[in-house]
């Protein structure tokens, strides 16, 4: 392995950035599964069963939005102190997490905890783009993308663990180690990039627009997945004024001196493009997390436990597929080849998933749903790469956290359209009984997903390619008169 940077950094220290870098990975991506495991034992400790999804919904909107915002901030800030506060909000309020008397707290808590997440999801990504040549960001990308796949495999477990020992309590409580020594890590081996000529000026006009733009949108799409307990008339309120906000933003970002989300970059192709693919394999790759597990409980009869034994292949098949996807092009230098593999890949697995019944067995489960874990592991590593490369050093924290906050995008929208598709079917197949009804449900779920991984497939066409180069550090333009501040 290449362990030499644009930066010239030694060895021992890559190996502790990156160590560091994934430790403090791990914390923001052991959250959803560890709390999806203690979940339960939290309603019964503080009921309020009415509102179970609105700790995962507030941590996905602060996440989402911190991710743009801290993005474009550590572009003032440097990284490293950013990506320090990220971690530190995320230890704090964990704890106040896990000292919540009320539902009404923990999810006020849980939202000021994505903030931090939202930090934690993006930063280590940027930093990778910004200290490595263009060829070799793949390779290290690859290797901070597998937490994932190990938190989807541990994460479960050892939120079951943490809670049957200690309680629910305990699985807010054990990110404050975890944090310390990524704390001690980062402290100690990276140092604060900070990219020279950037205005100290904060887009407040965007931030706010912004904000109450998203937030809106993310409170409308959520009360579509119970029209009977939100009328329309609220939902449409929500719509209204989020499109009121998002053109309030446009015109802010269009006049502000340094615009967390600069309009401009949306002209670049490779950009734009990128930005759709991501939002839809994002979308289906949550169709198979989400609905496979589903499957093999509801009509297959399976236990939780070994639904969540057959995920695992899944999630080792899309860590695996991360890695490789990242050596395959430090290798060749190129990836609009295995954009277009990789929605054929998921093409292939959600058809088959589609075509999924009562009489399907376990072992075809696992197949189809390891298939599509390895087209969405290779979506974690291309598009980050493929605009990092279309763009200067100048760019390259806010392009970089614009493809994660895509990704998050398109699970806020398909998660509740996947659930609409699944209730719809299920109120005019009633009569066929329980099973059939969830098997038809389901079968419509991955249909919808397969028009998804179509319409990826069409566009990866359109994605131009800039082929990597594997020794040259990436500069910034001469005629911006831009550089990089090394900050020691």
């Amino acid at each position: 392995m290449n362990y030499e940077s644009q930066y010239n950094l030694a060895k021992d220290k890559i190996i502790m950035i990156m160590a560091g870098l994934m430790v403090g990975l791990l914390v923001a991506a052991f959250d959803y599964s560890i709390m999806a495991t203690a979940m339960p034992k939290v309603i019964n400790s503080l009921q309020g069963m009415e509102y179970y999804v609105w700790p995962f919904t507030f941590y996905m909107l602060t996440s989402t939005i911190a991710i743009i915002i801290f993005g474009k901030l550590s572009d003032i800030y440097g990284r490293k102190h950013v990506l320090i506060a990220g971690i530190i909000i995320f230890v704090v309020t964990s704890v106040m997490c896990g000292f919540a008397t009320s539902m009404l707290e923990l999810i006020i808590f849980r939202g000021l905890q994505g903030i931090g997440g939202g930090i934690l999801i993006s930063l280590p990504f940027i930093v990778v783009g910004e200290i490595f040549a263009p060829r070799e960001r793949a390779k290290y990308m690859g290797i901070l993308a597998s937490v994932f796949g190990l938190a989807d495999v541990l994460g479960p477990i050892l939120g079951g663990v943490i809670t049957d020992a200690v309680g629910w309590r305990g699985v807010f409580f054990v990110n404050v180690p975890v944090g310390i020594a990524a704390v001690a890590l980062i402290l100690y081996s990276l140092p604060n990039f900070k990219l020279g000529g950037v205005k100290k000026v904060i887009d407040y006009g965007g931030i706010i627009t912004f904000t109450l733009a998203l937030s809106s949108l993310f409170l409308a799409v959520t009360f579509t997945g119970d029209l009977n307990k939100y009328p329309l008339v609220e939902i449409a309120g929500l719509l209204v004024f989020s499109g009121i906000m998002f053109i309030l933003f446009i015109s802010a970002e269009k006049r502000a001196a340094e615009a967390i989300l600069p309009l401009r970059l949306f002209k670049n192709s490779i950009f734009s493009v990128s930005a759709v693919e991501s939002f839809l394999a994002s979308a289906l790759m949550f169709s198979g997390v989400i609905y496979v597990p589903l499957f093999a409980q509801g009509v297959l009869g399976m236990s939780a436990t070994n639904a969540g034994f057959l995920m695992i292949l899944m999630s080792l098949s899309l860590t695996m597929a991360s890695i490789i996807t990242g050596q395959i092009i430090s290798v060749t230098g190129k990836y609009k080849h295995l954009v277009i593999a990789e929605f054929v890949i998921t093409g292939i697995g959600v058809v088959l998933l589609a075509t999924m019944n009562a009489s399907t067995s376990p072992y075809q489960l696992v197949a189809y749903s390891t298939i599509l874990g390895i087209g969405s592991g290779m979506a974690y590593n291309i598009f980050n790469v493929a605009v990092q490369n279309a763009f200067t050093l100048r760019d390259i924290g806010i392009i970089t956290a614009s493809m994660r906050f895509f990704r998050n995008i398109g699970t806020i929208i398909f998660v509740p359209v996947f659930g609409f598709i699944m209730n719809f079917t299920l109120e005019i197949t009633v009569t066929l009984g329980k099973t059939q009804a969830l098997v038809l449900s389901i079968q419509n779920i991955f249909l919808a997903a397969i028009v998804l991984a179509f319409a990826g497939l069409i566009i990866a066409f359109l994605l131009k390619e800039i082929p990597l180069s594997g020794d040259t550090p990436v500069t910034q333009e001469e005629v911006h008169g831009e550089c990089i501040e090394k900050v020691k």
